[in-house]
C-alpha cells in the first residue's frame, strides 16, 4: 500500500514537467515560436532549481498533505488560465508558465520529503524505481497524451482535462496516510544546510550532483522542436511518447530500481549512469540520418529506458544523502543542484541549435555528460554511510 501511495504522488509529481518540457514547446512551436525563445523558457524552470528556499517552510509548517493538496490546486487554478490566454509569449502567458513551475516545486518538496519518511532506506531502491514509473507515466501523460489528443480536442480543451486532474488529485491528497517520522518545528532555520555541508566528501558529492544529468537536462529542451521542424505532427510525436514511450519507461525505471538495489548505489552509477549518456547519441545519429521514422521512434524509446534507468539510480543517491529528519530540505537542495546546470544549458539551447544544427547539438550534450564519471571514484567515502 504504500508503494501504491508513492506511484500516484510520483504520477501527480510528473505531470507539470510533461507540461513544461514537452506539450508547452509543441504547443508554442506549433503557433510560430522560434527556436531561440522555446530554449528560453528553460530559465522559467528556476524554481525548481530554488525549492530549497522555501523547503524549509514545507519542513517547519503544516503537514505534507496539506502542502501536497494546496500545491495540486494551484496547479489546477494554472492551467485553467493557460487554457484561455492562448498560445504567445506575453508576459501573462510567462507569467503563467513561472507560476507553474513554482507550484510544482512546491509539490516536489512536499511528495519527496513525504517519500523519504515512508520508506525504510533498504527500500529506496525498488521504490525509486516505482517513483520514476509513475513520474515517467504522468509526464508521458502531460507531454505525450495531451499533446496527441490536442489535434481531435484542440489546446484549450487538452489544458482543462489536466486542470480536473489536478483537481482530483487535491481531493486525493486529503486521504494520504502520516508518517510516524518526528519533524523538529522549532530547529534552526540553516541547520539542515549545516548538517549536510559539513560531512566529509561532501563537496565532492555536490559536484557530481550538479554534473551527471547535465547532458540529458540540455538534450530535452531541442527533442520536440526537432520532431516538428523534421515534419511529424502532433498525432505522432504524442503517439511515440505514449506508446513506444511508456513501455520503455516503465521497463527502464522498474530495471534501474531492481539494477540499483542489486549492484549498490555506486556501481549503478557508473553502469546505468553510462547508458544513460549513451543514448544522446540516438538522437544524433536520428539528425544525421535525415531523421528517418525508424531512427526517430528508436531514439525516442531509448532515451525513454535509458532516463528510466539513470534516474532510479540518481534518486537513490540523493536520498541516501538525506538525514530523514531534514528530508524536505536537503532533498529539496540537492535536487534544486542538479537543475542548475540543467537551466544553464537549455537557456541556450535553441541559440546553440540553430548556429550549429541538431545534429551538432545533440553529440555536444553526449559530452556535458562525461565529466560526472571523473568523480565517480571519489564518491566511495560519501556513499559509506548509506
Amino acid at each position: 500500500m504504500r508503494l501504491a501511495w508513492v506511484a500516484a504522488l510520483s504520477f501527480a509529481s510528473g505531470i507539470p514537467y510533461g507540461l513544461f518540457t514537452d506539450l508547452i514547446p509543441v504547443l508554442l512551436r506549433s503557433h510560430g515560436a522560434t527556436l531561440g525563445q522555446i530554449g528560453l523558457l528553460s530559465t522559467l524552470a528556476l524554481p525548481w532549481a530554488l525549492k530549497f528556499l522555501w523547503a524549509p517552510a514545507v519542513d517547519r509548517l503544516g503537514t505534507r498533505r496539506r502542502w501536497i493538496g494546496a500545491a495540486q490546486l494551484g496547479l489546477a487554478l494554472v492551467l485553467v488560465g493557460l487554457a484561455w490566454s492562448g498560445a504567445n509569449v506575453s508576459p501573462a502567458y510567462l507569467a503563467l508558465i513561472l507560476a507553474l513551475v513554482a507550484l510544482s516545486a512546491t509539490q516536489d518538496i512536499a511528495i519527496d520529503a513525504y517519500t523519504i519518511e515512508l520508506m525504510d532506506r533498504s527500500e529506496l531502491g525498488p521504490a525509486n524505481g516505482t517513483r520514476v514509473t509513475a513520474y515517467r507515466l504522468g509526464w508521458i501523460f502531460a507531454g505525450g497524451l495531451l499533446v496527441a489528443a490536442s489535434a481531435p480536442l484542440g489546446w484549450t480543451a487538452v489544458l482543462l482535462v489536466g486542470a480536473a486532474i489536478f483537481l482530483g488529485l487535491a481531493a486525493l491528497a486529503r486521504l494520504i496516510p502520516p508518517t510516524t517520522v518526528e519533524r523538529e518545528p522549532h530547529q534552526p532555520l540553516l541547520e539542515p544546510l549545516r548538517e549536510l555541508f559539513t560531512r566529509p566528501a561532501i563537496g565532492v558529492a555536490v559536484l557530481f550532483v550538479l554534473t551527471f544529468k547535465v547532458g540529458d537536462l540540455a538534450l530535452v529542451p531541442m527533442v520536440k522542436p526537432f520532431w516538428v521542424d523534421s515534419g511529424y505532427s502532433v498525432q505522432q510525436i504524442g503517439w511515440v511518447q505514449t506508446t513506444l514511450g511508456v513501455g520503455a519507461s516503465i521497463v527502464g525505471a522498474l530495471a534501474g530500481g531492481l539494477a540499483t538495489q542489486r549492484l549498490g548505489t555506486f556501481h549503478a552509477l557508473w553502469v546505468l549512469g553510462a547508458v544513460q549518456a549513451l543514448s544522446n547519441l540516438t538522437y544524433w545519429a536520428a539528425a544525421v540520418t535525415g531523421a528517418q521514422t525508424a531512427m526517430m521512434y528508436g531514439a525516442a524509446v531509448v532515451e525513454q529506458f535509458t532516463q528510466g534507468l539513470g534516474t532510479a539510480a540518481f534518486l537513490t543517491f540523493l536520498m541516501t544523502l538525506c538525514e530523514r529528519r531534514y528530508a524536505a530540505t536537503q532533498f529539496a537542495l540537492l535536487s534544486a543542484l542538479y537543475r542548475v546546470g540543467g537551466i544553464a544549458a537549455g537557456a541556450l539551447s535553441g541559440v546553440m541549435a540553430e548556429r550549429v544544427g541538431y545534429a551538432n547539438y545533440f553529440l555536444f550534450t553526449f559530452g556535458l555528460a562525461l565529466p560526472a564519471f571523473v568523480l565517480l571514484p571519489w564518491l566511495r567515502r560519501t556513499l559509506a554511510r548509506d
